[in-house]
């Protein structure tokens, strides 16, 4: 579940996707602390937060600015972190312990429970959480750091594929292939299941972008 200040990133975050604060633009915290109404403190760390995974910038005498990444450099993203994470569910297939196995399958079942309820959100976060058991299933910490530090980059838009119609259905289907690879030690069917699984490309990027389009569309008609 998530607190109050998730929220509040999140909230900004979407706002920074959807258009409502352009690319450029300066995010002033007092302006944004009387929107959301909350304080400095919280606004401050979500602006680092967001900083640390490339949507805004931090720059001298002008503050926090949105930063502006086309659809090429997101894609690109994808396609390194579909590298990534198909070394680390190879390696987990591999390697994992039984403790692993079983973060795994409760990780699995809490990804079951927001799809059972359709809860877009729910399901972005116990997503993530089972990723993460992923990397850590590899036993190789410098793999499971790289896999965290760009799955945190690519965060706003896993997040926004969610949305696209279905896809959270065919996410937690697909995670059902990926654990029986993985537990079954098939480590080369565990790496192209999760190539596939993340590699955004052709119809599903084009999903992506067009979902990302329609909310900006919305956020502005209803200024």
């Amino acid at each position: 579940m998530r607190n109050t200040f998730h929220k509040l990133r999140d909230d900004i975050e979407n706002g920074i996707l959807t258009g409502d604060f352009a690319p450029g633009e300066r995010l002033d915290e007092t302006q944004l602390a009387e929107r959301f109404g909350v304080s400095r403190t919280p606004i401050r760390e979500a602006l680092m937060q967001l900083s640390a995974i490339g949507l805004i910038e931090f720059r001298p005498r002008r503050g926090a600015l949105v930063a502006d990444y086309g659809p090429k450099y997101v894609f690109e993203m994808f396609e390194v972190m579909a590298e990534l994470e198909g070394m680390a569910g190879a390696s987990a297939a591999r390697r994992h312990t039984p403790e692993d196995k079983t973060l795994l399958l409760n990780a699995h079942l809490r990804c079951e429970e927001a799809t059972a309820n359709d809860d877009t959100d729910a399901y972005y976060y116990e997503n993530e959480a089972f990723h993460h058991v992923i990397y850590a299933a590899s036993q190789n910490s410098f793999l499971s750091e790289q896999c965290a530090l760009l799955h945190r980059r690519l965060r706003p838009y896993r997040r926004l594929q969610l949305r696209v119609h279905n896809r959270m259905k065919a996410s937690f289907d697909e995670h059902k292939q990926i654990i029986e690879k993985i537990l079954s030690g098939d480590a080369q069917a565990a790496r192209e299941l999760l190539l596939a699984h993340v590699r955004v490309q052709g119809d599903r990027f084009s999903d992506l972008i067009a979902s990302l389009e329609k909310i900006k569309a919305k956020a502005t008609s209803d200024r």
